[in-house]
């Protein structure tokens, strides 16, 4: 098996993106093959399409469009010679195709029943996903692949972690636990997405409660609270999980690229949600 297959292979398994870049066309004398590939990682680069400049100029361009999360392939054009360091002359055409580009980094808190409903269905999207609880004892004995299961004492903590832009999920077992979150949370401010599990009444408690804290009207709008789509029917956990994951969808098809704390507020992307989520 080519080196370039079972590198795709694992990394496809580890949940993380790469660019695939192929020499598809050679003009002139250069000394390059047409067909040759390698995959580039955000940190790491397997196999050479012939070193050199244009190598290097590849690279750049691959990690560029990890960073951008580009998803659509790319062919770029290169005139060898001095430009690119090159002795001799002639062209080469490259063909970068992005693999397994994440949409969604997504923090779950809480491993309880609605928790481990919902974690299997976000695993089977193009997403990577942090499970976080303090209750080892509660995470299933099998976590699905591409879900890092976190045991933490302090789950705020876990916070500061977090990608910028994710996708944030609060459902634990504990009011308290909740509303720290939720702070710790609005305050970093830096999320695509944050929806917190509960009643309406729940949110009017928590609103007064982190009003007093200091948060302003701006920043209370982005807590998503009740979540879940309001079509998705039910009060059983899979039901409230199927509603969760389909915003997330929601979201992240409308949203994607727009991970700053200026971006819209959920609640005007999706209909305001009249589940009554009695936790």
């Amino acid at each position: 098996m080519n080196n370039w297959i079972s590198t795709l292979a694992t990394l496809q398994n580890q949940g993380e993106p790469c660019v695939l870049v192929t020499i598809i066309e050679e003009l002139g004398s250069t000394p390059r093959n047409a067909g040759s590939k390698m995959v580039i990682s955000a940190a790491h680069t397997f196999d050479t399409i012939g070193g050199g400049h244009l190598e290097y100029k590849a690279m750049q361009i691959a990690r560029d469009m990890l960073v951008r999360g580009q998803q659509n392939t790319h062919l770029e054009r290169f005139s060898l010679g001095a430009s690119l360091g090159q002795c001799c002359g002639g062209v080469t055409v490259l063909l970068f195709e992005p693999m397994g580009q994440v949409q969604a980094q997504i923090a779950v808190f809480g491993a309880g029943h609605v928790g481990r409903a919902l974690v299997p269905l976000l695993a089977s999207l193009p997403c990577r996903v942090r499970w976080i609880d303090s209750r080892d004892q509660e995470f299933p004995e099998n976590i699905p692949q591409g879900v890092r299961k976190i045991v933490s004492e302090e789950p705020v903590d876990e916070i500061a972690d977090l990608p910028v832009g994710s996708y944030c999920i609060v459902m634990t077992h504990n009011h308290a636990l909740d509303l720290e979150l939720t702070a710790a949370l609005l305050k970093r401010n830096d999320f695509a997405y944050f929806g917190l599990i509960g009643s309406k009444t729940k949110r009017v408690k928590f609103e007064h409660r982190l009003r007093d804290r200091g948060f302003d009207t701006a920043q209370l709008q982005r807590m998503r609270c009740p979540m879940g789509l309001t079509e998705v029917k039910g009060k059983l956990p899979m039901e409230i999980a199927i509603s969760i994951a389909g915003e997330i969808i929601a979201t992240y098809n409308a949203n994607f690229g727009q991970h700053t704390a200026g971006a819209e507020p959920i609640a005007k992307l999706l209909p305001a949600s009249r589940r009554s989520q009695a936790i």
